[in-house]
């Protein structure tokens, strides 16, 4: 039976990078840990963890996993992965079936080669090389800027704490970067004046 969708156990990151060392494709931590990387000290609970990886690279991680099982998250339910459901949402839940627990969440980017693909805005690229940086002990995360233009959809309570945590540390260039992309993809986003108003202090 597939658990429910509140059954997790997620690996830290440091587990996360260590499952995934043999993975020869590009891939980072995401969301609000990537967050958390960047600063280098944790900030706020976290239910689970995330990862992105340009989406013709998801077929090299499973085989990372054997006898695991992986499901598509579809408007509140979980389908398993196959051609179709892959192809219809690009989210992919890992299930460690020894536990009976998700383990870590996939996101499959669109992409150009080496360069990352915004899915809200595909006017918004940039090479996954300044996509991707590294901690001091060499666990690959999303920069902070690009993690927050993902946040900014929905701006959930989780989202506005990863903001304020973050903002003070961006640099002019990151926030320079967050603005253009908000302006493109959600012009009227009020973090745009937070941006602003950062930039001023």
């Amino acid at each position: 039976m597939t658990p429910g969708v509140d059954a997790w156990q997620p690996y830290s990151p440091q587990e996360l990078a260590d499952r995934l060392a043999g993975l020869p494709v590009t891939w980072a931590v995401a969301g609000g840990w990537a967050v958390d990387l960047f600063l280098g000290r944790v900030t706020r609970d976290h239910h689970d963890i995330e990862l992105v990886l340009p989406a013709s690279d998801f077929g090299q991680l499973t085989p990372l996993f054997p006898g695991w099982e992986f499901h598509v998250p579809q408007s509140g339910t979980l389908t398993p992965a196959d051609p179709v459901s892959l192809a219809a949402e690009f989210q992919t839940w890992a299930l460690d079936p020894a536990i009976g627990r998700w383990r870590f969440d996939v996101f499959r980017e669109p992409h150009d080669g080496d360069t990352w693909i915004c899915r809200r805005d595909e006017r918004i690229r940039r090479p996954y090389a300044e996509v991707v940086q590294r901690t001091p002990d060499g666990i690959p995360f999303v920069v902070p800027e690009v993690v927050l233009l993902f946040k900014a959809k929905a701006a959930r309570d989780k989202d506005e704490q990863d903001l304020a945590a973050v903002l003070p540390e961006l640099s002019a260039g990151r926030r320079a970067w967050l603005d253009a992309a908000l302006a493109l993809a959600h012009p009227d986003h009020p973090w745009r004046a937070r941006l602003a108003h950062s930039a001023e202090r």
